[in-house]
């Protein structure tokens, strides 16, 4: 069992990391587990800016081998918005339905049809010896009228993602299969082994 210590303080993404990771006998603890008190400015212009600058902060800080990701919602007649500040959308304290609530009216304004949508993630791994590691994953999808669905975390509920249904409407299998970050963390662990050799 190899353990890795993930960047991130959210509890939904580091359950997601774990369920896609344990098959490989990779086990993610986060900054929180392991009491590492480091705040980190994400001020990247794109998810991968963002996503090494958690993954190089947080190595500079441990010096093993960690992982992080950046990831986020954009959707596509609103110019790619929210993107890399899908977190921080409506403000830091607005709660997800209500961020989410903010962006089925900001959709509605544009008078459009169009609500062509994907998340984009990108994971950043770091081994000991500080080479980096950078994989890729994107989900298509669209923006429903209301949320649904009570799985996931984050704008799960809104995002069609399959058959019709949200991604917060799947189960785990089906969410991990198709997801952003089940894309993005698959091309991880198929790479680790030859990644171990080095």
């Amino acid at each position: 069992m190899m353990i890795v210590i993930a960047a991130t303080k959210n509890n939904g993404k580091l359950k997601e990391l774990n369920r896609i990771m344990e098959a490989y006998d990779i086990t993610l603890v986060s900054m929180k587990d392991m009491e590492l008190p480091v705040e980190i400015v994400e001020d990247g212009n794109t998810f991968e800016e963002n996503a090494l600058i958690k993954a190089r902060t947080l190595h500079k800080i441990t010096g093993g081998p960690v992982i992080a990701d950046d990831s986020g919602l954009c959707v596509n007649c609103l110019g790619g918005r929210p993107g890399v500040h899908t977190a921080r959308y409506g403000g830091e304290d607005m709660d997800y339905n209500h961020k989410m609530k903010k962006l089925v009216e900001e959709i509605q304004n544009q008078g459009t049809n169009d609500r062509s949508a994907y998340f984009a993630c990108v994971i950043v791994y770091i081994n000991k010896d500080s080479k980096e590691y950078v994989f890729y994953g994107r989900c298509d999808g669209e923006i429903g009228y209301e949320p649904k669905g009570d799985g996931g975390f984050g704008y799960d509920p809104i995002f069609i993602a399959k058959d019709g249904k949200t991604m917060a409407e799947l189960s785990n299998e089906e969410k991990d299969e198709i997801s952003h970050r089940g894309k993005a963390l698959r091309l991880l662990a198929e790479a680790l082994p030859e990644i171990m050799k080095e």
